[in-house]
């Protein structure tokens, strides 16, 4: 009997896209994106705002992980997002690196490094606990 194909969106989400992560690779243990950051990602001082590396973070360990149980026709919610800010950019073009820690039957745990590309300096990480729940019947 053939599995069914992992339902994951063909496209990301509007709010995805407002912050400019791509992604460029998805597996069920690891997901690899980028973003252009830029003036619009920043707080009243000139700095890429938090908020957006907690998005990206989220963003990414919840499309790996709904990745991962796709095939359960379920998907992930975060539940947890732990964001730690290593230092300030004003922007650049960042690597979005995601890989599962721990996936069990109901949660996962996933790691995501936020790099800048040019320096190789590390910017953000934290780690994203989610629910595996059922898919909304249509």
């Amino acid at each position: 009997m053939n599995s069914p194909e992992p339902r994951i969106p063909d496209k990301t989400s509007r709010f995805t896209e407002s912050i400019g992560l791509v992604f460029d690779d998805i597996t069920a243990t690891s997901v690899h994106g980028h973003a252009d950051l830029n003036e619009d990602h920043h707080t009243p001082w000139g700095v890429v705002h938090g908020g957006v590396y907690a998005s990206m973070i989220e963003s990414a360990g919840s499309v790996g992980a709904s990745f991962a149980v796709a095939e359960r026709n379920q998907f992930a919610v975060g539940v947890h997002n732990a964001t730690d800010f290593l230092r300030p950019s004003t922007g650049a073009r960042v690597q979005v690196v995601a890989k599962a820690l721990f996936q069990g039957r109901t949660q996962q745990l996933w790691e995501v490094v936020i790099t800048d590309e040019a320096s190789g300096k590390e910017l953000s990480r934290g780690q994203l606990r989610t629910q595996n729940v059922d898919m909304p019947q249509a």
